[in-house]
């Protein structure tokens, strides 16, 4: 048999030469997965699972506890003919600034300023001063002051003028002014000036319980913690608790009595926040406290150690403070039942307290509404009780001022408040609730968007969205307009911007969005991803792992030389 050895070689030569060709082109196919898994599958994976986190003002938000504030009070110091003390500095008009530093903290720092012009009455001022009594004479003056909220105006009167009653020195009117004895000397009617001051506009320990988070412990009495906090809102409910519905059958005004009484404080209050007002009857609603029998006056007595006692058991029947957004002042009237009656309230002193009510510091008061024994044992039941609203809502006011920290207790003997009427609180004591709520909203939005800033520097993985960054600029930008304004005196475009700085804050500290619980860690995000990217790299990996070593074994072949 013929043999043909060429013809088996020149067949092979094609399957030989395609083996080469076949393995190029599969280290290309690999090569190019992998560019695309790391060019552009990484890339386009990270950008599509990163968080998206706004920029915030970080450095203004750390500058709002260290930024000081400073109390501009514009004053104006009038003096009447025969009252201008003999060693003035310089001849009226005149321009003097008193300022005053309010230790809260080392950080904090508050500083008063009052700027106080020093001039004489006008024609129409003295008209005015002419009047009989103190009372028409601030009538009078009241059209022709500076009304800006935070002024203050100082009608000084002669040492021995009768339009202030015998060992009156200062008499305070409604409004935004006050008539003051000269006092002789220069030095002495300042002093009388500060006094004055403190009253109508702020003091210290005001200030110092606007900031009672930032006072040291030690340093801020109890007292200074009972008024309440400052807030965009509270909810006001009063109560009627009828214990024994089948002895007595209690009929109260309660709309008319808000309407007559309680609505005239609270359109004065609306400037400083929105009120809503409620009311509910609670039949079988008992104290939790058995009183006890007086035998010496037939009464039944509620000591005052028993009476912080008395809150927790009313209030879980209250409801009313489960589903509030804002703070809630209760006002209950009770009518104690007939075995129980007549019910009075002792001091710590064990004497009757005239109203017989009591107020908690922040919660509300309660008042104790006895009803007359019947003048016959046989009288039938229930009995018809008729509430004097006009005596019950006198007491309920009295409280919602204390809770305000609106007390006239601590004023000076020789000092004269004129009654504010139906409206419940002069202009000046409105601007008391002003200046310390001011205060106290730059306070807390510092505080809430520092919290805020640390919360969001520590958890890298929540969302920060562009709505969130808005509302904290806009935070940020209220709180150091509000600080402008009172370093300038306009005390009430302060306080609106302190407003719109807590609904800011408010609305970015509590947006949903901001829940940790929403967005994964980086662990969890990385066991939930490598399940699905391992079995397409590991393909990929080896196939670059087997480029790699035919590569070195090719560098490693000698070089066949002809």
């Amino acid at each position: 048999m013929r043999q043909f050895p060429g013809r088996g070689l020149r067949g092979a030569g094609p399957v030989l030469s395609a083996v080469p060709a076949e393995r190029a082109r599969g280290r290309r196919a690999a090569l190019s997965f992998a560019t695309i898994a790391v060019v552009l599958g990484l890339p386009l994976w990270w950008k599509t699972t990163e968080t998206y986190r706004a920029a915030l003002p970080y450095a203004d938000i750390d500058g709002l506890g260290q930024q000081p504030v400073r109390l501009v009070v514009p004053m104006a110091v009038v003096f009447s003919p025969g009252s201008v003390p003999g060693d003035l500095p310089r001849p009226l008009p005149f321009r003097d600034v008193q300022e005053m530093e309010i230790s809260v903290n080392l950080r904090t720092s508050v500083t008063s300023r009052y700027e106080m012009r020093y001039r004489s009455t006008t024609g129409q001022e003295e008209a005015a001063l002419a009047a009989a009594t103190a009372r028409e004479a601030d009538a009078a003056l009241h059209p022709l002051q500076d009304t800006t909220m935070g002024s203050l105006t100082m009608y000084v009167v002669p040492e021995t003028s009768s339009l202030l009653p015998q060992g009156i020195s200062v008499y305070v009117g409604k409004h935004r002014s006050a008539l003051v004895r000269a006092g002789g000397s220069l030095a002495a009617l300042q002093a009388r000036l500060r006094e004055v001051t403190q009253v109508m506009s702020f003091t210290a320990s005001s200030i110092a319980a606007a900031l009672s988070d930032r006072v040291p412990n030690g340093q801020l009495s109890p007292d200074a913690r009972r008024n309440l906090k400052s807030s965009l809102g509270y909810e006001i409910t009063f109560s009627l608790l009828n214990p024994d519905p089948k002895s007595h059958t209690v009929d109260w005004d309660i709309e008319g009595a808000v309407n007559c009484y309680v609505k005239p404080v609270l359109d004065k209050l609306s400037l400083v926040a929105n009120f809503s007002v409620d009311s509910q009857i609670l039949y079988y609603a008992v104290l939790g406290v058995t009183p006890r029998y007086d035998k010496e006056s037939s009464s039944f007595l509620l000591s005052a150690h028993s009476l912080p006692h008395v809150i927790n058991p009313v209030e879980a029947r209250l409801g009313s403070s489960a589903a509030s957004l804002y703070p809630v002042l209760n006002f209950l009237l009770y009518v104690p039942e007939r075995s129980h009656s007549p019910l009075y309230i002792q001091d710590k002193d064990g004497a009757t307290v005239s109203t017989n009510a009591f107020h908690s510091p922040r919660w509300g008061g309660i008042m104790v509404y006895n009803v007359e024994a019947p003048a016959s044992p046989q009288a039938s039941l229930p009995l018809h009780v008729d509430v004097d609203m006009a005596r019950v809502m006198e007491v309920f006011l009295a409280q919602l001022r204390l809770l305000f920290g609106l007390s006239r207790e601590e004023v000076p003997p020789e000092f004269l408040l004129e009654s504010p009427g139906n409206e419940g609180l002069a202009d000046w004591e409105l601007d008391h609730l002003l200046w310390a709520h001011t205060v106290e909203n730059i306070a807390t939005v510092s505080t809430t968007l520092t919290s805020l800033a640390q919360l969001l520097d520590k958890i890298g993985n929540i969302v920060i969205k562009d709505d969130v960054a808005s509302e904290v600029y806009r935070a940020v930008a209220s709180v150091q307009s509000a600080v402008t304004k009172l370093s300038l005196g306009h005390l009430h475009a302060a306080f609106q911007a302190s407003k719109e700085a807590v609904t800011s804050s408010e609305r970015a500290f509590f947006d949903p969005s901001l829940l940790h619980l929403l967005y994964f860690p980086d662990d969890q995000k990385f066991a939930i991803y490598i399940p699905l990217f391992l079995p397409m790299a590991v393909p990929i990996l080896l196939s670059l792992a087997k480029i790699v070593r035919e590569t070195r074994l090719r560098k490693k072949e000698p070089t066949k030389m002809d």
